[in-house]
């Protein structure tokens, strides 16, 4: 049987053949400019600990991580408690640069799927090749009809970013994904 509740304090939560959480309060800068600017690198790496990532790639450092979102953007994601006093600085750091700088934690949601089947349940909705993406990249792509960021975040984790507008409508897509009993046969 699966388990589908809501709580205000942790997200919505399912249980099937994957887990499913929505993380609340999860603190998001979006950073475009010149990602190969010794100002913009310096800046992400005195404020977060991270080096500028590699073409779709995550970096992390204690509380932090730096997403490759396109050659010209970068998503940080960080603690909400700390997310205005970054987006500050970096905006500080980065004034002299062709740079933006803006707090998008209210406008993302993030949800953490985890489990050793969590490929089998984002291949129904992605057309990715999950078998090619490692732990440690990320990957842009559409979940059914919405926009959405995938990040291996572990062995048997992964993060899909996607617009807070449609949290719901992807939120209910993996529920349906990951439902007991529909796991993709094995063939051979």
């Amino acid at each position: 049987m699966s388990e589908h509740t809501t709580s205000v304090a942790n997200g919505r939560r399912f249980t099937g053949f994957v887990s499913i959480r929505e993380q609340q309060h999860q603190g998001m800068i979006t950073l475009r400019g010149d990602l190969h600017s010794d100002i913009v690198s310096k800046a992400i790496f005195e404020i977060t600990g991270c080096a500028v990532p590699a073409q779709r790639c995550v970096e992390r450092a204690d509380t932090c991580a730096v997403a490759w979102m396109s050659p010209d953007e970068l998503l940080i994601f960080c603690p909400y408690s700390s997310v205005a006093n970054k987006e500050a600085r970096l905006s500080r750091a980065v004034a002299e640069e062709f740079a933006t700088v803006v707090n998008v934690s209210d406008a993302r949601a993030v949800f953490d799927i985890s489990g050793p089947a969590w490929r089998d349940a984002l291949a129904k909705l992605c057309p990715v090749d999950f078998v090619a993406l490692t732990e440690g990249e990320i990957r842009r792509t559409r979940a059914a009809q919405v926009a959405a960021a995938i990040w291996v975040s572990g062995p048997e984790d992964v993060r899909l970013v996607c617009f807070r507008s449609v949290s719901g409508y992807v939120f209910d897509l993996l529920c349906t994904a990951a439902a007991p009993g529909s796991e993709p046969a094995l063939y051979g």
